[in-house]
């Protein structure tokens, strides 16, 4: 009866985001990019269905992740694929359009697609395609169908980078039904000692191991090949600069309020998504400042107005004139953090804050809204004394005002110091995963 009343609520769930991709432009992908799914899955991998079908030998392991900070997690598992284990061929799936929208061209991955919904029929023809030699999902996925199936086939499955809470459905009196998920996974890789203990609890110790979280080795590795910009370094010039990244209108609003009363202070704004409207609408919000866009500076041809060395020694000083910078394109957030003396991250008026790490790997301070509890990066850095919380405009404040008014060497490098040391404290999810793996 649970399993019906699953099926029923995947359903409702797909009708659901039917109805809404009218109106929303998320929601119309997440539909559109599951329209023959499962044809498209066939067709390009050449893995046809049937039992005298002419089928490829290689063997597929399938990584699974929700959006695109889970696929973060999932990279150095990849990477490592495809150093150590060149035998295999990696298949991606994301459930969200955000994730796929920005990592469908992996050049790590054979193939990206998205994950077909939750319901049997689905299950078992993506399998009956596929036939992976083991499934990899990160972090939150428990995706009930997918895990009973792949334990039925006897296909190995693993969750990495997984971290639990008391607040969690499996710990609540009615969640005794995905419990059982649990039960399919072979390994579950968590975070930390208190998820392991959680899950201990629940009668899962054998198959638990605490292995860290694999975004701490992605991070580093950013940081020691990230690309060069001579424009937002221009633009960062000496004063103090704030990279503001991952962020939504109510942080924007707040960031834009805040700076009025700083004239050394400058903002480079990476939003979480880079729309016309969302563009449109952080140029309303920072109306009163000087304001450009990271694009017109990107291409490098003679329309463009910066190709001689003239002409981009004129664009340079532009840069430097300049309040704010929106960057206006995807995929420069990591390497752009460490242009800033502090880093606010956004998403903590909203579901919950963005990846805190990326900035923390190079050494600066972080700031972000008031949902944070979820994340153990962000209360372990609040009580090293790394990170710093907001519930409003006064809180951000009195943190730059203190910041600007202190010695910045004493106080701004010095919770920076403290980030940069916690991200290089934990390293090693990725071996201590991979070594476990029964492959």
């Amino acid at each position: 009866m649970n399993l019906l009343f699953y099926n029923i609520g995947i359903g409702l769930y797909y009708l659901a985001a039917r109805f809404a991709s009218f109106f929303n432009d998320k929601a119309k992908k997440f539909c559109d990019g599951r329209k023959d799914l499962l044809h498209k899955i066939e067709t390009e991998t050449g893995r046809l269905r049937g039992k005298d079908a002419n089928r490829p030998s290689d063997d597929i392991i399938w990584f699974h992740c929700s959006s695109v900070g889970e696929f973060e997690q999932a990279r150095p598992l990849i990477e490592w694929f495809r150093a150590e284990r060149k035998e295999y061929k990696i298949l991606l799936t994301f459930f969200s359009p955000s994730g796929y929208e920005l990592r469908k061209n992996y050049e790590l991955a054979d193939w990206v697609f998205y994950l077909p919904m939750d319901l049997p029929h689905n299950v078992k023809t993506f399998l009956d395609i596929v036939r992976p030699k083991a499934a990899i999902f990160i972090k939150y996925e428990f995706w009930y169908n997918y895990l009973r199936i792949l334990k039925k086939r006897n296909i190995d499955t693993y969750i990495a980078s997984a971290i639990f809470r008391p607040s969690q459905i499996f710990f609540k009196w009615y969640g005794r039904f995905f419990v059982k998920a649990l039960g399919t996974y072979k390994k579950i890789f968590v975070q930390d000692d208190a998820s392991a203990e959680l899950l201990g609890g629940l009668g899962y110790k054998d198959n638990v191991i605490v292995s860290g979280d694999t975004r701490f080795d992605r991070v580093a590795k950013i940081t020691s090949s990230s690309g060069d910009f001579p424009f937002i370094k221009s633009f960062a010039g000496k004063g103090f600069t704030i990279v503001a990244g991952s962020t939504w209108q109510p942080d924007e609003e707040i960031l834009a309020k805040v700076i009025k009363n700083f004239s050394s202070v400058k903002i480079v704004v990476v939003p979480h998504e880079i729309s016309s409207e969302r563009i449109a609408a952080i140029d309303m919000t920072f109306k009163d400042y000087k304001v450009i866009h990271f694009s017109s500076f990107s291409e490098k041809d003679e329309d463009s107005g910066y190709s001689g060395e003239d002409v981009l020694e004129k664009a340079l000083k532009k840069a430097g004139e300049a309040d704010v910078m929106v960057i206006d394109c995807l995929g420069l957030l990591s390497s752009i953090y460490k242009y800033g003396n502090m880093a606010y991250v956004g998403g903590g008026f909203g579901a919950g804050i963005h990846n805190i790490l990326e900035a923390a790997a190079y050494g600066i301070p972080v700031v972000f809204g008031p949902k944070y509890s979820k994340f153990k990066e962000a209360r372990d850095m609040i009580d090293l004394g790394a990170a710093l919380s907001i519930s409003g405009y006064r809180d951000l404040y009195d943190i730059i005002d203190r910041f600007l008014k202190e010695n910045i060497y004493r106080t701004v490098e010095k919770k920076g110091a403290i980030a940069g040391k916690y991200v290089s404290d934990n390293m090693g999810a990725t071996y201590r995963i991979t070594s476990n793996l029964d492959l």
